[in-house]
């Protein structure tokens, strides 16, 4: 009997060996990370999306976050390289592509037919760009390119049709370190300027956020229209970069807002977490973007009641 049992105890010691060997491997292969770059498919894209136009991320609908498909409603942002060696001014041209194909005719949003934002996904090299169309639906535009794993946003509205953002993962191969985590970052400098931001943002609750811009301890009260605004707000959320473009509290010339040092925002976010905040801004004919990061806490919970059930 002895030796009956030995055969199977042999075989269980070389199962766990082997187990242990491609543990090893896998845990190497984690470590060490891919040798060349390539295109980061975003969880969202396409398949995720449910039937109810919802995504799987926190169960938010698609119409309060851009950028997480990059099909959405028959319209799919395709890239016609998704791979661009680094560099300035790397060409990066894309199409939209619509029920009848190459979308040609957009409405103007923003004094412009399509914003194209651009961000590593460590959240460093964001350009906000408005590229060219020709005449057969194709977009080109310059982008500075460092190696890593790229996000692209193109914000736009199909001529008659709503507004959609879509998002496609651009790869730029090389080395590169990544930036390190973001922390919570109320005040940032860009080019002398010194951006403030008051405020907090809550989970699922509007908030309303007031950015204040010095120069130099000199409130900026002579702040110039970009894109029809005193400044244009982009906020990303951190993980999986679901987008958000939001516009100021009233307009240049309409009697009331002033032209700085303050200029006012009203944000919803849909989840905790943290958020990227880039804020465009022009002074003296030159336009900045500050960047800075905010945590958003939890919301208020609703306790329901034994039977109700939650309207959707």
């Amino acid at each position: 009997m002895n030796r009956e049992l030995t055969t199977p105890r042999r075989v269980l010691v070389f199962v766990v060996g082997l187990a242990a060997v491609f543990g090893l491997a896998l845990a190497a292969g984690s470590a060490l990370g891919p040798v060349d770059t390539e295109p980061v498919s975003s969880a969202h894209d396409d398949g995720d999306a449910h039937d109810d136009g919802s995504v799987a991320h926190d169960a938010v609908p698609v119409g309060l976050l851009g950028g997480l498909m990059s099909a959405q409603d028959g319209y799919r942002l395709v890239l016609a390289d998704p791979r661009l060696s680094p560099g300035r001014d790397r060409t990066l041209s894309f199409t939209i592509q619509g029920p009848h194909g190459a979308v040609t005719d957009y409405d103007v949003e923003h004094e412009q037919r399509l914003h194209l934002v651009a961000v590593r996904r460590d959240f460093e090299g964001y350009q906000h760009v408005h590229p060219t169309l020709a005449d057969d639906g194709t977009w080109t535009t310059p982008l500075d390119l460092t190696a890593g794993s790229w996000r692209v946003f193109a914000d736009f509205s199909p001529a008659g049709g709503e507004p959609l953002t879509l998002g496609a993962d651009l790869a730029v191969p090389g080395s590169a370190a990544a930036a390190a985590p973001q922390p919570e970052t109320r005040t940032t400098t860009v080019d002398g300027y010194t951006v403030t931001v008051a405020g907090d943002l809550t989970a699922g609750a509007h908030a309303e956020l007031g950015l204040t811009i010095t120069r130099d301890g000199v409130p900026v009260t002579d702040l110039q229209p970009y894109l029809g605004a005193y400044g244009h707000l982009v906020a990303l959320r951190e993980g999986d970069l679901a987008y958000l473009h939001v516009h100021p509290s009233g307009e240049p010339g309409d009697g009331t807002t002033q032209a700085g040092p303050e200029v006012d925002f009203g944000v919803e976010v849909p989840s905790e977490g943290a958020y990227q905040l880039y804020l465009d801004f022009r002074h003296d004919g030159v336009v900045r973007t500050a960047h800075l990061t905010l945590p958003a806490g939890p919301g208020q919970e609703h306790d329901e009641e034994p039977g109700e059930e939650q309207g959707h």
